[in-house]
């Protein structure tokens, strides 16, 4: 199952996103999105888990403190499809 964690510390590592886990079962993959041009967290990432290991990471998780910043964990969504922007920015042709 893959888990999305929200409202993560901007210090938050791949590490220490899967170490926070793994108190819960195995841990498959745990990344920490980050900013394509900066390379700083977005502050919210993935951890992809056995089903039963998931639900109790998300239920003993989930709202919990976690370096000063309340956790949001729940099961992630499919991605959703979004529209094309042409490659071009979007801005139109000037």
């Amino acid at each position: 199952m893959r888990v999305y964690v929200g409202n993560l510390p901007f210090s938050c590592t791949n590490d220490k996103l899967r170490d926070l886990f793994a108190k819960h079962g195995q841990v498959d993959s745990a990344q920490v999105v980050t900013d394509r041009e900066t390379g700083r967290s977005r502050g919210f990432g993935f951890v992809e888990m056995a089903d039963e290991d998931a639900r109790k990471a998300i239920e003993a998780l989930n709202q919990q403190d976690f370096d000063g910043r309340t956790l949001v964990v729940n099961e992630a969504k499919p991605r959703e499809e979004r529209g094309g922007r042409g490659g071009r920015g979007g801005r139109g042709n000037f």
